[in-house]
């Protein structure tokens, strides 16, 4: 049987948060989150999760690649440059679960990804990839011109078959301004094949509270899936212009919202790759999600992780 291969494109950064008044560090990030969901819950199927992202050479770097390792992800297509490093975050969390974030990433390894002068090398191997997953943050950390080169690529790619599965994760802060992310998730629609769209970002971007007009927006650019998420209410899930609705698992006890989404689009990738419908990787998704917010971490321990 042949091997699936998906790609996660994207940036891992440093992860500082308090815990019992002392800074616990680790690793994160919305991409990386993702991989790492979706690589314990296809270990036993034929499907290959590889991480692409670029990272220094000092310590930071070569433990998130070890981490990485451990976890079942390939590391091949990691950049390393010599003078950078990853960024760094830290994480504030209040009663609620809810949690703000603080970072220092202007100069992060990540962002050089595609303007090096082994970019053309690493697209070429990923032509050959079945799938490919980033988010809104894998385009925000970008210069224009390499966001031109990643669009490019895609779509090419995705001309040549390969599937694109798009986040759109917003972190305004990352932008100059409203009207340049605008331009390129515009754009990023236009090259996706299944748009995993949080509706509290949609509104944060777009400045809209209507569920049809989300949906139209992403048809209209030939999307050929949208899955809809919205917390604890129902996730909405479109495909060729057919809407219907997947229930989320109650909760009671949350613990901590962190990776929330990524989680769901780890539970939701892996049954689409396995050729499951949209609805029921949408219910993968619930589950994998409802699990991992009553934890603490954007990364659960294994032991926590449901069966499927």
């Amino acid at each position: 049987m042949t091997t699936l291969t998906i790609a996660c494109i994207g940036e891992c950064m440093v992860e500082l948060q308090t815990k019992e008044g002392d800074i616990k560090q680790s690793y994160g990030g919305d991409t990386l989150n993702t991989a790492v969901y979706l690589s314990r819950l296809t270990a036993q199927h034929d499907i290959q999760v590889h991480y692409v992202t670029a990272l220094g050479m000092d310590p930071f770097s070569h433990s998130m690649i070890e981490s990485w390792r451990q976890e079942g992800i390939d590391t091949d297509l990691v950049m390393r440059l010599t003078d950078k490093c990853p960024g760094i975050y830290y994480i504030e969390i209040d009663h609620t679960g809810e949690r703000s974030f603080y970072y220092w990433r202007n100069d992060s390894a990540a962002r050089y990804l595609f303007c090096q002068k082994e970019t053309p090398a690493l697209l070429q191997q990923l032509m050959h990839f079945d799938a490919l997953y980033l988010s809104g943050i894998s385009l925000a950390i970008l210069s224009e011109q390499d966001r031109e080169t990643l669009l490019t690529f895609l779509s090419s790619y995705k001309t040549h078959g390969g599937k694109v599965f798009f986040d759109n994760n917003f972190r305004k802060q990352l932008w100059p301004s409203q009207e340049e992310a605008i331009y390129w998730y515009n754009r990023a629609l236009q090259v996706t094949d299944t748009a995993l769209l949080t509706f509290d970002d949609e509104i944060e971007i777009y400045g809209e509270h209507a569920i049809d007009a989300c949906i139209e927006r992403s048809l209209n650019a030939n999307v050929r899936e949208v899955i809809i998420k919205r917390g604890a209410d129902n996730c909405f899930v479109v495909v060729e212009g057919n809407v219907s609705e997947v229930p989320a698992l109650k909760v009671d006890n949350i613990v901590d919202t962190n990776a929330a989404g990524d989680s769901f689009n780890a539970g939701f990738l892996k049954t689409r790759l396995l050729q499951g419908t949209a609805a029921d990787a949408a219910a993968s998704g619930h589950k994998l999600a409802s699990t991992v917010i009553q934890h603490k971490g954007a990364v659960i321990p294994k032991a926590f992780m449901p069966k499927f």
